[in-house]
């Protein structure tokens, strides 16, 4: 009887570690902010969120740092201190400038060959 129960206490912390062990970190907060429209002008800050614009022709300048900006449209422009992980982009005529962070600058315009501009600026 203690055999089986030895057993069983082990079989079940074995399933127990590859679920504890190697889990990933999430990086999402409750801060990620959601600009939806056409020709809005908005001053935010970023909270470590993530900055998703949607829409055409706003302009938005993000304070503080963002983890991660998000584009979709036409002809919108964001304007951040700084983005940590990644610019994504899609549509055409997006400009993204950021003062600082290494982000992966991923422009699916430029791939169907749409102009858009992803920049580090001092």
């Amino acid at each position: 009887m203690i055999r089986k129960a030895w057993g069983t206490a082990l079989v079940a912390g074995l399933l127990m570690v590859p679920l504890s062990v190697g889990a990933p970190h999430a990086a999402a907060v409750n801060d990620d902010t959601h600009i939806v429209g056409t020709g809005i002008t908005q001053t935010m800050d970023c909270h470590g969120g993530t900055l998703f614009v949607n829409g055409s022709g706003n302009t938005v300048t993000a304070f503080g740092t963002c983890w991660a900006v998000t584009v979709q449209g036409s002809s919108n422009t964001v304007i951040a201190d700084t983005i940590v992980n990644d610019v994504t982009v899609y549509g055409v005529n997006q400009t993204v400038l950021f003062h600082n962070g290494d982000p992966a600058l991923i422009d699916i315009g430029h791939q169907l060959g749409l102009a858009n501009r992803l920049n580090k600026i001092p």
